[in-house]
């Protein structure tokens, strides 16, 4: 089949290799000329593993395309796919202005093109009513019949492609069955139950997805900031509630809390979305506050053992928001730097793919350094702010030689508590003996 895929981000981007490696022909476009002329030449701009290998290899056999034209991305398609991103607003509501522009600019070519039955697809993470919305825009400007749907994604960043390939299910939501057939049809290669249902479920299914998991894991801090006052044990008590198969482990990792391109602003939204529908939806207020108590308790630990931060140096390990990734989106290590920096700290900062990200949104006063052995030389302390696995390999003990305080405050609970104390460091970690 043929596919449009408007927006060449991560979704658009790991949505169009997928479907192409599918056995679809798939045209990416994106209005971002020199990012088009970048994916042209090979060059893929999101760190993605397995991403860059497949666009590669569909490029090769004529499955995928890249253009800054909208009208040569939809010629030949009959699925309009729209993945453009849809930032969170001052109030936490989505803003749907590009999803909308794009509606409208289709609603144009197909027109022009005469299009047959098309089927426009939002990708997106939007609201419930956004289809209707779409399909308010569309009207605008073509006259002919078409349907709109929901596809929403599931995609977790450092696992999209093998997400994508390998998905838990594949939801389609229409008011028109036929349309959700058509792109449930994309995915019959894959071996996932199929849900089909009504546009509005569709759209609700993914906010409230995203909202449950980050409900989780705000559940499981609180669990850990009561096990430190207690005496318990987080490890354990995480083992002994995950083993129940109505809980699962999945999103049981208590620390500095959630961060990303998808839960911190898909909670907002459903918050401020259900208080425009007249809900107060009082479960997701707490989710927000314990998440962002979170990052504070971090720099309450700093200050319980460092006393002022004026004037200390601080060596923070992970900038990216969680592992296998360069997205530093509502990254805990970036906030945590935030806020230390305003009570007079200095930072050096590492990460393994992330640093020149971080460097867009951090001040100029960070040192970054590649090497975090030299970059323990004479800190106070050293916090371990991203889950990267290779931080577990680091040569603690050179670390222990360079520091000049022998603090390790573990933010992902990653290090092992005993071996870290073996070493002749203070560790502490989250909800940990």
């Amino acid at each position: 089949m043929n596919v449009s895929i408007i927006g060449a981000g991560y979704v658009g981007l790991v949505t169009g290799a997928s479907l192409a490696e599918l056995g679809h022909n798939v045209a990416i476009m994106d209005v971002d000329e020199a990012k088009i002329a970048r994916l042209n030449r090979g060059v893929v701009p999101i760190h993605e593993p397995g991403l860059s290998r497949m666009i590669e290899k569909n490029r090769g056999e004529g499955r995928i395309s890249f253009t800054a034209s909208l009208e040569e991305a939809t010629k030949d398609a009959q699925i309009h796919t729209i993945c453009v991103w849809t930032p969170p607003m001052e109030d936490g509501r989505a803003d749907l202005s590009a999803i909308l522009s794009v509606a409208e600019a289709l609603g144009i070519v197909l027109q022009k093109q005469r299009a047959q039955n098309p089927v426009i697809v939002t990708k997106s993470t939007v609201p419930v009513g956004t289809g209707k919305r779409v399909t308010q825009m569309v009207r605008k400007n073509f006259s002919g019949i078409f349907s709109v749907a929901s596809n929403p994604e599931f995609l977790r960043e450092g696992r999209a492609v093998a997400d994508m390939m390998h998905p838990d299910r594949i939801v389609v939501g229409s008011d028109d069955p036929q349309a959700a057939e058509l792109v449930s049809s994309l995915y019959a290669d894959l071996a996932a139950p199929k849900i089909i249902t009504d546009l509005p479920s569709a759209e609700m299914i993914k906010y409230a997805a995203n909202a449950f998991l980050a409900t989780k894991i705000s559940f499981i801090n609180e669990v850990a900031n009561v096990c430190e006052r207690v005496g318990a044990d987080i490890d354990a008590v995480k083992e002994g509630i995950g083993s129940d198969k109505r809980i699962g482990s999945a999103h049981l990792y208590p620390g500095m809390g959630y961060g990303g391109s998808c839960f911190p602003k898909d909670v907002r939204a459903l918050q401020q979305f259900a208080n425009h529908q007249g809900y107060d939806f009082k479960l997701l207020k707490s989710v927000i506050e314990v998440n962002e108590q979170q990052r504070q308790l971090m720099v309450e630990k700093l200050r319980l053992h460092l006393g002022d931060l004026s004037g200390k140096l601080i060596l923070v390990l992970g900038l990216a928001f969680k592992e296998n990734t360069d997205d530093v989106r509502e990254s805990a290590g970036i906030d945590l730097i935030n806020r230390i920096r305003a009570q007079g700290a200095r930072v050096r900062a590492h990460d393994p793919i992330a640093l020149l990200n971080a460097q867009k949104v951090l001040d100029t006063e960070i040192e970054y350094i590649t090497q975090p052995h030299e970059g323990a030389r004479d800190v106070d302390a050293v916090v371990v702010a991203t889950e990267w696995p290779q931080f577990r390999e680091l040569d603690w003990p050179q670390i222990k030689q360079n520091v000049k305080n022998p603090l390790v405050l573990d933010g992902r609970n990653l290090l092992d508590p005993a071996v870290m104390k073996g070493l002749g460091f203070t560790y502490e970690g989250f909800g940990r003996k």
